[in-house]
């Protein structure tokens, strides 16, 4: 978040577009947490869980590509563009660890 912060916040940059990356950051785990709740583990093929992913990574995707098109048509400069990238990357590899640390059977962390 302290990179997007700063895409938003320095001097050189001073306008707060990229910031709207943070509505793609709550949605993102959204679809999982409802799959894992609705989904039934037993079956061969988890389809409600596919598609779960599917609709995440399409969020993904969108939060890397909306500051892109911003620069791309000079909304907003490109050095903000790269750090709103940079912090995309470290907020997604957190979400990443907590779903990895938090999944696994023999944790001690199962009760979530």
């Amino acid at each position: 978040m302290t990179l997007v912060i700063l895409a938003c916040a320095l001097p050189q940059y001073g306008i707060w577009w990229p910031f709207f990356v943070v509505l793609f950051y709550l949605m993102s785990p959204i679809p999982t947490l409802v799959a894992r709740r609705c989904s039934d583990p037993s079956s061969a093929t988890n389809s409600c869980m596919e598609a779960a992913i599917f609709i995440t990574m399409g969020i993904i995707v969108s939060s890397f590509a909306l500051p892109i098109v911003l620069a791309r048509v000079n909304s907003i400069l490109w050095g903000a563009c790269l750090l709103t990238l940079a912090g995309n990357v470290v907020v997604y590899a957190t979400l990443i660890g907590f779903f990895l640390t938090f999944d696994q059977e023999d944790s001690d962390y199962n009760m979530w």
